[in-house]
């Protein structure tokens, strides 16, 4: 199964617009932002190079996202990051031991075919009855560079010189279809990890530059 990242432009073209399809999520972002004593979702003024247009930025499988979760877990609370072939039991065991630390994590708690992360600097995810019953946690683009940098040296990542990102889909894809992106790193013990990590840094980094929200499909 396939989850795709989208990137959606922060600019008052886009937002302003009463034809704004993500008018009902960004208020919901912004009164969870202000209960925590957050600014709201930043908009920024229109300039050359930087339109309304919403694009897809990554995909990759809906498993393999977890397999980066999990590793980002065991490394967290010093435990050895070990490559898997599929999810196991130890996963469900790991959130059920470290379910705290779970919910402080931008990267392993967020819905996986919903939500966003925002570029605001906050320590958890956020999280309300609203944001729950819709997207699920909001995150902080911030928040899950850091954990991506804290994971990235166990799977043979250097984050400050990672390789080229995988080519986002070519086309929205269907939770029911395989991710189009094919894992182009090999046949590594953490390919798949590898190749979830670089799309959503990817993601986080031009998220954080150009001042967008990554919205989870």
């Amino acid at each position: 199964m396939a989850c795709d990242l989208w990137l959606v432009p922060l600019v008052d073209v886009l937002c302003h617009s009463p034809d704004n399809p993500f008018a009902e999520e960004i208020a919901s972002y912004d009164k969870a932002l202000n209960d925590a004593g957050l600014p709201p979702v930043p908009v920024y003024n229109y300039m050359p190079g930087l339109s309304g247009d919403v694009a897809p930025v990554a995909g990759f499988d809906y498993d393999a996202l977890h397999f980066l979760r999990r590793a980002y877990l065991l490394q967290l609370h010093g435990l050895e990051v070990t490559p898997v072939d599929e999810l196991g039991g130890d996963y469900e065991q790991l959130l059920e031991m470290f379910e705290a630390t779970a919910q402080q994590s931008h990267l392993v708690w967020h819905y996986d075919h919903a939500g966003a992360y925002v570029p605001i600097d906050f320590a958890a995810p956020l999280a309300n009855d609203e944001l729950l019953e819709g997207g699920g946690p909001l995150g902080s683009g911030h928040g899950l560079l850091r954990e991506l940098e804290a994971v990235a040296p166990y799977l043979g990542i250097d984050h400050a010189n990672p390789p080229a990102a995988p080519e986002p889909p070519s086309h929205p894809t269907e939770l029911e279809e395989p991710a189009t992106s094919p894992v182009a790193y090999g046949d590594g013990p953490f390919a798949r990890e590898r190749h979830v990590w670089l799309g959503l840094h990817a993601a986080v980094t031009r998220s954080l530059a150009q001042g967008s929200m990554i919205v989870f499909s």
